[in-house]
């Protein structure tokens, strides 16, 4: 133990007249520690040939070579004294010799830590003779056998990372290195013999161990590296073999939380310290012993010995009961006060019970039965108390869901005596019960019946759509004839039923005339007969045109052409917004919506009779907000925007195009959210032809119909949820 606990802690025994043996058990591990602690007594440097310096360091024993280290960022080099104590009057000694700035020193943690500040790297040696310890910087001489053994085995070099690192071979664990974040978490990084090597990782005490399976570990690498100067929750790094494993021990200190994880070969370990956040946090779930230090050893005393000794050390005021008996044994050494008492208790079956600034200590049975037996006096009283009326006025709420919350079996806030009846038109409880319980459903209507806050919700519903049409079309009707002088005549035409009056004409020609009457006879076809219309050959016009020209060519030697040319080309863009706005309180929901409802028949049973129904085809928005503690918005949302399509009627009624959206988000106030959008696109090429002659380059297209289509449609949905605090902003919002 050290000797700044054990010291106090007789003192102040021996000023409370502390039980003699007790005296006797600190004194001597204070005289013992005391005996056994080596000194650093004195500091010597001088300035050698060659711009080297020389500092020894004087001990009041001979004590083990030091623990030797050195770092570049900034130049240091730092020697541990293990079990050392420091013994100079300064901390800090001014050196100022070539590159030597200065020396410090100080004592932590059982050990001595002395420190020589440069101004920039050098090469240094260390030797220890007898109680003296030797620091030769900027030595040129080669250190001898013994020293360099020694230096490999008790050494570490820190690089220029920041961090303190090993090198390994490549046979097993490659390297381990030591990295301070920017945070201030500590960082163990192993590189691993291969990604596939097995890592089992606990925690110990204050201690977290990584445990590497069926890996060896170098003979450079066994070593301890002590990284406390990085200011992070690491104290030391040690690895060595175990086994056919190899052992990580990470040292911490303080309040930490830690996480492993790999990537490919490389395992890190990361400890980062706690927030005081976290750290009270941590302290909520563990019992907290927060009392003075102070030992005990004693054989077989009485345990009424050991309570009054307590009493004595902490000057507190404690009352034991009769009944406590019986004699312990215990050694506790450097425990609080508190924990001491706490394990005398459970070891001899008590407990204690403190009332202001008196601790009660009795066996737990006798405390039991008192405190049931002041449960049944307090629990009588109650049953006795006198009934009382009370007129309570509800602002906010409605006095009857009130009443029915204190109702409810699970609240049982009122007694078995006790009952609440409700005035709607006031708006106010009357509640009948004990003095006690109306106090209590007093200050449970004050905290509850307050008013809610109101969420102003806007949605817009954008349906965007970009249309384009183009149709291109042709109607080509020829009719020819042929004839001979011997009246034999060949007359061709179309098949397919025409469309214009046919234009006859009459040939003089002796070709021309009937043999028989001799009159002259129409050379176009009629289809159907006797129509008058000449028959077409080619017949792909545009359904609804938007511009047509008719090429009519009469007699042309002997032939009749007509040709008609159809066109049609539409384009459209077009936006439908939607805004539906509504007011709503927080976890209250809201619906609004807007549109039309369409009828249709259906049938109403088997004996045929038919009834009127209605099918909603509406803008509707349905919200359920919640506010935040933090004045954020968590929305329970649905959005429909339903249209009826009048150009594809079923039976008369129109079909429904249904549009909606249901989710759930968070939005910060004021905020516009994008709830989500469908965008659609159709686009169609169509073509009819007559086969062969419309695939005929140029003069196809006098033999086929195209059409082509290109329809572009958008829908997004944008809310924006307001916080509103005060009628005026109401008011204000609705305008808007």
């Amino acid at each position: 133990m050290n000797r700044r606990i054990l010291f106090p802690i007789l003192q102040r025994l021996r000023m409370r007249r502390a039980h003699p043996g007790l005296l006797l058990v600190l004194a001597a591990l204070a005289t013992g520690v005391a005996a056994a602690a080596p000194v650093l007594e004195e500091v010597d440097f001088a300035a050698l040939p060659g711009n080297r310096v020389q500092i020894d360091l004087t001990l009041s024993e001979a004590t083990s070579p030091p623990e030797t280290f050195a770092t570049q960022s900034p130049p240091r080099i730092a020697l541990d004294f293990p079990g050392v104590a420091n013994g100079l009057e300064a901390k800090t000694l001014p050196i100022r010799m070539g590159a030597v700035h200065s020396l410090a020193a100080v004592e932590a943690g059982e050990r001595t830590r002395v420190v020589v500040n440069l101004d920039e790297t050098m090469p240094y040696q260390v030797t220890t003779r007898g109680r003296r310890v030797t620091i030769a910087l900027n030595s040129d001489e080669p250190p001898s056998a013994a020293e360099r053994r020694a230096r490999a085995a008790s050494s570490s070099r820190v690089p220029d990372t920041g961090g303190a690192r090993a090198a390994a071979t490549d046979a097993a664990i490659r390297d381990i290195e030591f990295r301070r974040g920017a945070t201030g978490e500590g960082r163990v990084l192993v590189k691993l013999p291969s990604a596939d090597t097995r890592i089992a990782v606990r925690e110990e005490g204050e201690r977290v161990i990584a445990e590497l399976v069926d890996t060896s570990l170098p003979q450079r690498l066994i070593r301890r590296l002590d990284v406390t100067d990085f200011a992070t929750p690491v104290v030391a790094v040690e690895s060595r073999p175990k086994g056919g494993n190899v052992e990580i021990a990470i040292t911490t200190s303080g309040e930490y939380d830690y996480l492993a994880y790999q990537s490919e070969d490389v395992f890190t370990v990361e400890l980062r310290e706690l927030t005081p956040a976290e750290q009270e946090q941590l302290q909520r779930r563990q019992i907290v012993y927060s009392g003075d230090r102070l030992t005990l050893n004693f054989q077989d005393i009485e345990v009424r010995s050991v309570l009054q000794l307590l009493a004595d050390f902490t000057d507190i005021n404690m009352v034991a009961s009769d009944s406590i008996q019986g004699n312990i044994t215990l050694r506790l050494k450097n425990v609080p006060w508190d924990q001491a008492l706490d394990i005398i208790l459970k070891t001899k079956g008590l407990s204690k019970r403190k009332v202001g600034n008196v601790i009660m200590v009795a066996p737990t049975p006798e405390i039991a039965a008192q405190e049931e037996l002041e449960l049944k006096s307090q629990q009588t009283i109650e049953e006795l108390a006198p009934l009382r009326s009370e007129f309570l006025q509800v602002n906010y709420a409605k006095a009857t869901d009130f009443a029915g919350l204190l109702k409810s079996a699970e609240n049982q806030l009122l007694s078995e005596r006790g009952n609440v009846s409700v005035d709607p038109r006031t708006n106010t409880l009357i509640v009948r019960d004990t003095g006690r319980n109306l106090e209590e459903i007093r200050g449970l209507l004050q905290r509850l019946d307050v008013p809610v806050r109101q969420v102003l919700i806007e949605s817009r519903v954008v349906i965007a759509n970009d249309d384009f049409a183009r149709d291109l079309g042709v109607r080509f009707g020829f009719t020819g004839s042929t004839g001979s002088q011997g009246n034999q005549e060949l007359l061709v035409g179309g098949g397919l039923p025409g469309y214009l009056s046919s234009t006859a004409f009459v040939d003089k020609g002796p070709f021309m005339r009937d043999a028989l009457t001799g009159a002259p006879y129409n050379s176009a076809i009629d289809l159907p007969a006797g129509s008058g219309q000449e028959a077409l050959m080619v017949n792909l016009p545009v359904n609804d045109p938007s511009g047509a020209v008719n090429f009519l060519i009469g007699k042309v030697g002997s032939y009749l052409l007509q040709l008609e040319l159809s066109a049609m080309q539409r384009e459209g863009r077009g936006e439908i917004i939607s805004s539906p706005r509504v007011l709503t309180s927080d976890q209250h929901q809201a619906t609004i919506k807007v549109g039309q409802e369409i009828p249709y028949q259906e049938s109403a049973g088997q004996s045929g009779a038919t009834s009127t129904s209605f099918k909603d085809a509406v803008l509707q928005l349905d919200v359920t907000p919640h506010i935040t503690p933090d004045d954020r918005i968590i929305m329970d949302l649905k959005v429909n925007k339903d249209n009826a399509d009048y150009t594809n009627l079923v039976n008369g009624v129109p079909p429904v195009d249904t549009r909606s959206i249901e989710t759930k988000v968070l939005v910060n106030n004021g905020e516009t959210l994008v709830l989500g959008g469908v965008f659609e696109r159709e686009k169609t090429f169509q073509r009819e032809q007559v086969p062969w002659l419309g695939s005929v380059p140029v003069l196809g297209h006098l033999f086929r119909n195209t059409a082509r289509v290109d329809n572009n449609n958008e829908l997004l949905v944008f809310v924006t949820p307001k916080i509103v605090n005060s009628d005026l902003q109401v008011q204000a919002a609705m305008r808007n």
